[in-house]
This record gives C-alpha cells, structure tokens and sequence, in this order.
C-alpha cells in the first residue's frame, strides 16, 4: 500500500470523529493494530487492544461534548509506515459529582503517530500513539 498524505489527514479526522461521538468499541477498533500498539496518553499507557479498550471505556464515561478540530497533520513515509505530526484543538467537559455544574477543559494536543496499512494492505492502522503535549488553553481546568 502507498501511502498518501490525504489519506493520512482524513484518517486522523475520521480518528477523532469516532472519539468525539463515543463510537461503539468496535467500530474504532479497527483502526488500530493489536499487537505492537502502543498509546502514550498523559494519564497512562495503553498497550493492545486490550488496554486501548480500559481507556476508552474510562474516558467515555469521563468526558462529554467532546470536539477535536484537526488543525495539522505532517506525514514522512518510510517504506510501511507513516511518522505522522499530528496537533489538535480538544474541548471537552466533565462533571465531578456532587458539582453542581460541569467544567470546560480546553487544550491544544501534540501528537506523534506511527501508522501502517491494514493486514489485508487496506484502510490505515495506529501502531503508535504518542501524546507529546497538552497546552492548555485560556480559562481551562485541569485535567
């Protein structure tokens, strides 16, 4: 499979996409390999299938009216995989009972990934997850 850098950044938006409606976990799943996944969050690593799916489930039931913005995917190729840059806008809220109202956190994300084609060579797969940085925006609460 070759690579293209528009198939990169929509895959990096159809990525957040499914985060951002807290798609079923089979549905994003897929986007990831199994073996070998690595997944670098501020808060843990996740390895597999396995410990992407103890995330997701924490943060699903953690964070509401999620939304990513995209605003840059950069992608070197070398030979199977893609080194890919990627920087997103996240805001979310949250709510620590017994508060009596929720809280916005806002936070501007520096990504790595390492991607590689499908087993069956189509559609991309994360292989490696890495979150670089978490800037956090003006009037945001703490993770």
């Amino acid at each position: 499979m070759s690579f293209d850098i528009e198939a990169i950044r929509k895959f990096a938006v159809d990525w957040y996409v499914a985060l951002d409606r807290h798609v079923p976990l089979r549905d994003v799943l897929p986007m990831l390999v199994d073996e070998g996944l690595e997944m670098r969050f501020p808060e843990t690593t996740a390895y597999g299938h396995t410990g992407f799916t103890e995330w997701y489930d924490a943060v699903t039931h953690r964070f509401f009216d999620e939304r990513h913005e995209v605003t840059k995917v950069d992608a070197t190729v070398k030979d199977d995989e893609a080194m890919v840059t990627v920087l997103v806008n996240w805001q979310a809220k949250v709510w620590d009972p017994p508060a009596a109202t929720s809280t916005w956190l806002g936070f501007d994300a520096d990504q790595t990934w390492v991607v590689v084609p499908g087993e069956d060579g189509s559609g991309l797969r994360i292989r490696t997850y890495i979150v670089n940085a978490l800037t956090p925006m003006p009037g945001s609460a703490e993770l």
